[in-house]
């Protein structure tokens, strides 16, 4: 959420830095709330003068001993009008707290000025695609034929876009989520935690997805409670409305959960295989940080999720989203892509974001240094998406005759060398 004041005193840069995003009606509305409420304060305002004046006068007339009565209905008319405007202004400035609940972070300066995805900026890359000399299978083939995956009975059990793994291809993603907290926690500096996997509105309203993204959530009915769609949602709020000290910033936490996601709106994209699923698990980076400092942050955090792709030795590129396609939170996003030979591209595997104040502000999340409490800046992203990762190693490490090498970096983990079909 945006700092109100200065959102109204700063609106026409402001709003020129929100259009590189796109129309965002609401500005309109605010423009016009804000004509509204400086109208009512000025008449208000010109009132309370006449009200002293008149006030005044009065005081000198009865001294005099003249009748003041006729002078004294108009005062308390006055007044009334008074009254009627504050009450005008209090509506307002509610009905901008929550138009402002709506309306998107500003890009960062360094963010590349898009339309949509098709200007984003790549960074860099890393890796080479692999070459094979036969035809490369996509995951939704491989999986089935190794006995690793079973889409047609998640299907039966709960219906599309849910998974079953099978041997090791369940135990490939439990050795996936182990191998990433293990690298965060012992080489990365981050802490694990695990938190709760159902959050209230007031948690999902603090990271930005209550209540614009509601029909992208699970709900359980007749309660506050909802899955999440990430865990950034419960490791932000560990520290809703609390003010820490200056002096333990930076703070890193890492966590691994299920996510629950209604995919509203994916209109059909990814339809095949476990790219877009209602259930996924995820291993997810959160920082809380000085402002000063926030950036650099960022920079740290995007190297510690595509370090998990340089260890598993699997190609990808990082880019810059453009302001067309930056998420409602976000001041500026790198996303990270893994190269999936299957489908012959990039699919992104992580979002790394600088959520400057934007969170923070919404969940009352603070720092202190001094006598001075201010807002810190927030952090996240995937460290990595494990579902999507398990992809990458099936269709980067097939082989031939239809097995798949497992990496170097996960054999402690899994025991294997190779995932071979059952016999």
């Amino acid at each position: 959420m945006h700092d109100l004041s200065f959102f109204r005193n700063n609106f026409d840069s402001v709003a020129g830095r929100l259009a590189t995003r796109g129309p965002i009606p609401s500005l309109d509305r605010f423009r016009e709330l804000d004509h509204r409420r400086r109208a009512a304060i000025s008449e208000s305002e010109q009132l309370k003068a006449r009200v002293n004046a008149e006030s005044a006068e009065i005081g000198k007339l009865r001294r005099l001993g003249e009748d003041t009565a006729a002078r004294q209905d108009q005062v308390r008319s006055m007044k009334e009008q008074i009254a009627g405007l504050d009450g005008q202004v209090k509506a307002l400035d509610e009905e901008f707290r929550e138009l402002l609940a709506g309306i998107p972070n500003v890009p960062h300066e360094s963010t590349p000025v898009g339309r949509d995805e098709s200007e984003n900026v790549e960074i860099r890359r890393v890796g080479e695609p692999p070459r094979f000399d036969f035809e490369p299978k996509a995951h939704w083939d491989l999986g089935p034929e190794l006995g690793i995956l079973d889409l047609a009975r998640a299907a039966k059990i709960t219906g599309a876009r849910f998974a079953l793994y099978w041997g090791l291809g369940a135990k490939l993603e439990r050795a996936l989520i182990n191998f990433m907290l293990d690298v965060h926690t012992r080489e990365h500096g981050y802490t694990e935690v695990l938190p709760p996997f159902l959050v209230n509105s007031d948690s999902l309203f603090g990271t930005g997805q209550l209540p614009k993204f509601k029909e992208d959530l699970f709900k359980c009915e007749g309660t506050d409670l909802w899955l999440i769609p990430t865990a950034e949602v419960p490791v932000t709020n560990i520290f809703r409305d609390e003010t820490l000290d200056a002096g333990v910033l930076p703070i890193r936490l890492c966590a691994y959960t299920p996510c629950f996601r209604s995919e509203a709106g994916s209109y059909g994209r990814d339809v095949r295989g476990i790219i877009r699923q209602h259930q996924f698990q995820k291993v997810e980076l959160v920082k809380f940080t000085h402002p000063e400092r926030s950036y650099d942050e960022l920079e740290k955090l995007t190297a510690d999720a595509e370090d998990i792709l340089r260890r598993l030795g699997l190609p990808f590129r990082t880019v810059a989203l453009s302001t067309g396609d930056l998420g409602f939170s976000s001041a500026k996003t790198y996303d990270i892509e893994v190269w999936l030979p299957g489908q012959q591209g990039f699919k992104e595997i992580s979002s790394c974001s600088n959520f400057e104040a934007f969170q923070a502000r919404r969940a009352g999340i603070r720092f202190q240094s001094g006598k001075k409490a201010e807002f810190l800046h927030t952090l996240n992203g995937s460290g990595l998406a494990v579902g999507r990762t398990w992809v990458a190693i099936v269709e980067n490490y097939q082989q031939k005759d239809g097995s798949v090498v497992v990496p170097e970096a996960l054999r402690p983990y899994l025991d294997v060398e190779v995932i071979r079909g059952r016999a």
